[in-house]
């Protein structure tokens, strides 16, 4: 049983999920750049603030990382004091961060020279997911280093599943986005056309939603979205991120993504009028300008 973990990246969804292993009853270590938001967690929960990602992992029997990008897991896991060469061998090595199966694959093969175990494991549910516990996490690696971290992840999810070996959780995020990216921009354009019918757009989705329509978007996002609010959930910027790499592995793969690679040139126009920060369900303002947000304009 998993009992002194470390982990690297205390944003807005590494600072609750670290939260619940602390309040588990593990042992946690925590790094994160900004030494400020590190001691706002040691504040609230009980744990250790750790100097660098190294001194973080070192003695953790399982290591979770989450930040921002690509280089950013290569800078935390391998670079100067990085996590990796600090960690014993059979500990475990989880990447939580949505980045490329390419690294995925990186770093597995990282992890199999030192004699540790990785798992990469990106996330769906978003702030308000990580904060409640109730993520969805999806797995690449081995099934026997899977089972072992297993029940630490369950700690802040409500589903967690080994797709295959690694670099399987990554393209199952890029599966993610792919469909939320679809609902996002039709949820939009359907608030658009009640608008414009003269429809009131609430009650419209309050009904629509008890069909075939319905989806978590519907559910939790069109009521900000009708009154042009924007700053509750995964931001525009690294939407685009997502969809970069998701299109990079389709041209790799061979896959046709025609809405995806749409929606993404939509959500460069959302960046370009300043709404980079955004949520995703901004793709509203493209067809409703007077719905977005004037003191971000």
């Amino acid at each position: 049983m998993i009992i002194k973990v470390a982990f690297i990246g205390l944003g807005v969804m590494g600072f609750p999920m670290a939260g619940h292993l602390s309040r588990a009853g593990l042992e946690v270590a925590v790094f994160n750049r900004t030494t400020a938001r590190a001691g706002d967690w040691a504040r609230e929960f009980r744990g250790r603030v750790a100097s660098s990602p190294a001194d973080a992992a070192a003695g953790a029997e399982l290591v979770l990382a989450c930040v921002g990008r690509d280089a950013d897991v290569r800078e935390i896991a391998i670079g100067r004091d990085g996590a990796l060469p600090a960690m014993a061998a059979g500990a475990i090595f989880v990447d939580h961060t949505t980045a490329s199966a390419e690294l995925a694959r990186e770093l597995d093969a990282r992890c199999r020279e030192l004699g540790i175990g990785f798992v990469d494991a990106p996330v769906s549910g978003g702030e308000q997911g990580a904060r409640n516990g109730r993520l969805t996490v999806m797995c690449g690696g081995e099934a026997a280093t899977f089972r072992r971290a297993e029940p630490v992840l369950a700690h802040y999810a409500r589903a967690v599943r080994l797709l295959g070996p690694a670099g399987s959780g990554q393209l199952c995020k890029m599966v993610n986005q792919i469909c939320i990216a679809g609902i996002v921009q039709g949820l939009a354009e359907g608030i658009h056309f009640a608008l414009r019918a003269g429809l009131d757009a609430a009650a419209v989705i309050e009904v629509i939603a008890q069909g075939a329509a319905q989806s978590w978007q519907m559910e939790n996002r069109h009521a900000t979205m009708i009154r042009g609010e924007y700053r509750h959930g995964f931001a525009v910027d690294w939407m685009r991120k997502d969809l970069e790499i998701l299109l990079a592995e389709a041209r790799r793969n061979g896959a046709r993504l025609p809405v995806a690679a749409l929606v993404d040139q939509f959500y460069a126009d959302i960046q370009a009028a300043g709404g980079g920060r955004w949520d995703t369900s901004s793709l509203l303002t493209r067809l409703e300008p007077q719905r977005g947000e004037p003191e971000s304009r």
